[in-house]
């Protein structure tokens, strides 16, 4: 009997926001060489990950985060795991002018930015007839409108006259109406729009605009705040096609695909990256009241 294939086999990643004890190159590790990459809530989770991904491959990066302690200790991390120069800043993706001042200093300290990451996100399960008009909107002002504000900060600094790609971090909650995510869902929903609206618009400028969906992914802020310890304990995880779990290391790999020069001809894309888990997962809301806050 011949081998298992390993070809669906993940790659190593950490549970916690720690740098890969080792890593195993599959592209180029010059394939973002000298590049730069801006990627707000870079300090923990997804976007730590994908900023260790572009560094082992050559960028230098500048993360953006509401926390200074988080952000500071998250390059510290990054620049010693890789060699690569990481800037830390703080800023709110919801605050232009704090967008804006980072961005100015990015361009102060690397007169250059290449890649925008938009990966600032927040969600919680909640139902709709319990979720407050303010939570609603938060959600859509962190992730709808930080995206926006970004895009159009950085487009109009940089982008608009030296070219360069987005990378938008959305989610598949919109595909079939998850239960408990209207918030989330809707938020992301109007991203994937934007994604096309400005691939669309932008493209002149030799600049790409991508999204990318992840599924269930472990070791993230997501997942525990979304019951994923539970979900795998009753044994959730059988009914997504590949049976398990997506990792933060597989996500940036798929953001190194969408920011390289691999991907030069794919703007106005949404990029899955969730095991099938949204073809199969169960969606019903009476099973899934019982992992979700009464009221928020």
């Amino acid at each position: 009997m011949s081998e298992p294939s390993s070809l669906n086999q993940p790659p190593e990643d950490m549970e916690m926001d720690d740098c890969l004890s080792s890593y195993t190159y599959l592209y180029s590790p010059t394939l973002l060489k000298d590049r730069v990459a801006f990627i707000t809530g870079g300090g923990s989770g997804i976007g730590f990950r994908i900023a260790e991904i572009f560094m082992r491959h050559g960028c230098d990066t500048v993360i953006v985060s509401r926390n200074q302690q988080r952000v500071t200790e998250a390059a510290e991390k990054l620049q010693a795991a890789t060699g690569r120069r990481c800037l830390a800043l703080v800023a709110d993706v919801r605050q232009p002018q704090t967008l804006a001042a980072a961005v100015d200093e990015a361009l102060n300290l690397f007169n250059r930015v290449d890649i925008l990451v938009n990966n600032a996100a927040g969600n919680f399960l909640c139902p709709a007839s319990a979720l407050s008009f303010n939570a609603f909107k938060t959600v859509l002002d962190i992730d709808t409108t930080g995206t926006f504000n970004a895009s159009k900060i950085l487009f109009e600094k940089f982008f608009r006259d030296h070219g360069g790609v987005i990378v938008n971090i959305t989610a598949t909650l919109a595909y079939k109406g998850q239960v408990l995510q209207v918030h989330a869902g809707s938020a992301k929903a109007a991203i994937d729009a934007m994604t096309k609206h400005l691939a669309v618009e932008w493209g002149p400028s030799r600049v790409r605009v991508n999204g990318l969906a992840p599924g269930p992914i472990s070791g993230t802020e997501g997942m525990r705040r979304l019951g994923g310890a539970a979900a795998e304990a009753a044994g959730l995880y059988s009914s997504i096609p590949l049976q398990r779990a997506g990792n933060k290391t597989e996500i940036a790999h798929g953001a190194l695909f969408l920011a390289s020069p691999i991907s030069s001809y794919v703007t106005g894309s949404i990029l899955v990256m969730d095991g099938g888990s949204w073809l199969t997962s169960p969606n019903h809301l009476t099973a899934s009241l019982g992992t979700a806050p009464s009221h928020l």
